[in-house]
């Protein structure tokens, strides 16, 4: 009889996870995997079927009282057989009694409810090449690189953002290879965060933080511009209506939507403020 056993990933099963996860077309960041592992080494769990990796999920701990769920993923030879279940049922174990949130396929939502999961909005996925003439930079706002402005500034401003602090995670998404991160600054405020890494498709750039559709709009051309002539793409909350005009206007076209879900309250962070999201792949 086969032997199914769940362990804690290693780095090396990080890897294969973002591998399956191109498989499936969601495009993860070529070296997103070292951030959510800082933010959670212990977060990543690998079933394995007579020794060989057959199913996994992320389930990455923040704070005291939030967690996020993603990667959740069944080798395609092996599924309908219960493997993926039971990954689930010792992921959704290792954050119980917290809020926990998921990005899955709208396809999906019925699926999650019955694991008690709510919507509370949509996730749409804009590609394309942005319009260059409607990126131009705010007077009295400059860009800078985000690395070389004191952290814990950073970290306050991300904390509007997200529902518990995140700053392992933070400090190795805007650090790590293939990446650049940029920050809004006006008056000497932080007026925009956002970042762009390489993927396996379209480079993407997430989050973006913005006071403004402006500021939104000048970060994302300003990080396209590192890529030319390449696309790129943004994940973009559907309740925020001028994020999704602005992405209209930048010539950018929906590719992917997913839903974003939690089991308990939607947290309560600056909604307006968020242009792109970023996503620990798809529940």
């Amino acid at each position: 009889m086969p032997t199914f056993e769940i362990t804690v990933a290693s780095a090396a099963d990080i890897g294969l996870m973002a591998e399956w996860a191109a498989a499936e077309g969601w495009n993860p960041g070529r070296t997103d995997g070292a951030a959510f592992f800082a933010a959670d080494p212990h977060g990543f769990l690998i079933g394995r079927l007579d020794g060989a990796p057959a199913a996994c999920v992320s389930v990455v701990r923040y704070g005291t009282d939030f967690g996020f769920l993603g990667f959740y993923i069944t080798r395609p030879d092996l599924r309908g057989q219960g493997y993926g279940i039971q990954l689930w049922r010792a992921g959704m174990e290792r954050l119980a009694g917290r809020n926990v949130g998921l990005d899955g396929v709208v396809a999906q939502q019925d699926n999650y409810r019955k694991s008690g999961f709510h919507p509370a909005w949509n996730n749409i996925r804009y590609e394309g090449t942005p319009v260059a003439e409607d990126t131009a930079t705010p007077a009295g706002v400059t860009l800078v690189d985000a690395r070389t402005l004191p952290f814990d500034r950073l970290a306050a401003y991300d904390r509007r953002f997200f529902p518990a602090s995140r700053d392992s995670f933070l400090a190795t998404w805007i650090a790590a290879p293939q990446r650049t991160a940029l920050a809004a600054v006006r008056d000497g405020e932080l007026r925009g965060l956002a970042v762009l890494r390489v993927c396996r498709g379209a480079s993407r750039i997430g989050p973006v933080h913005a006071a403004s559709p402006e500021v939104a709009s000048a970060l994302v051309g300003a990080l396209a511009a590192t890529v030319p002539g390449e696309p790129v793409s943004i994940d973009v909350p559907d309740m925020n209506k001028p994020a999704v005009r602005l992405m209209e206007r930048l010539g950018l076209a929906p590719s992917f939507e997913t839903a974003r879900m939690y089991t308990g309250p939607v947290p309560q962070t600056d909604q307006a403020g968020m242009y792109g999201v970023t996503s620990l792949e798809l529940g």
